[in-house]
């Protein structure tokens, strides 16, 4: 990331205050958009793309695409689809994820990757990424792109969120590239 990237921080305190800032993000996205999602396991990927999903208005329930590694929702309003890929069982970076013609379906879609930083940053100089952490006593905690617990998975596949209760979250979205230089990404913090 360069100097000129946009950054904002947001604390989010539940679930429902989660999907609420996808919802909002999604204002903020037009076909081409590339949104990377890093956190770790029960972070709040998933309940983040489900607000996009909302906020975009397009069809299906939005789960974790773990298993499948990745689920096109064609938009319900005439916007874009939104493609929404886990790329933590694809090791191969760029080379791997061409399987899923990702950049094909970039230009007429939002893309949203979980797992994806270190992976697919050559889809589009102009990019989101957003670091979900556990805030631990107000601060965030360390290691938020942490080791996934792929045992513990199935627990939470559908993206819950929040396994332990513990539901305080601190969310950096970071813009990258011309697309996003001098955006207001402070508009995505509560209103």
């Amino acid at each position: 990331m360069s100097t000129t990237d946009t950054t904002t921080r947001i604390t989010v305190n539940s679930p429902d205050l989660m999907q609420e800032l996808g919802r909002r993000l999604a204002t903020l996205l037009r076909p081409g958009d590339l949104v990377l999602l890093s956190g770790e396991l029960g972070a709040g990927k998933t309940t983040l793309t489900r607000g996009l999903g909302e906020g975009l208005g397009v069809r299906g329930a939005v789960t974790s695409p773990t298993f499948v590694i990745a689920r096109v929702h064609p938009s319900l309003t005439g916007g874009p689809a939104l493609v929404h890929v886990d790329a933590y069982r694809l090791g191969g970076g760029l080379d791997e994820m061409e399987d899923l013609d990702l950049d094909v379906s970039l230009p007429e879609s939002v893309v949203v990757v979980e797992w994806g930083e270190g992976k697919v940053e050559e889809l589009s100089e102009d990019r989101l990424h957003v670091v979900i952490a556990r805030a631990v006593g107000g601060e965030a905690a360390p290691g938020a792109g942490g080791v996934r617990d792929v045992a513990h998975a199935d627990a939470v596949a559908d993206g819950a969120g929040v396994t332990d209760g513990d539901d305080v979250r601190e969310v950096t979205v970071t813009g990258v590239g011309a697309r996003w230089a001098g955006a207001d990404l402070s508009a995505l913090g509560p209103t």
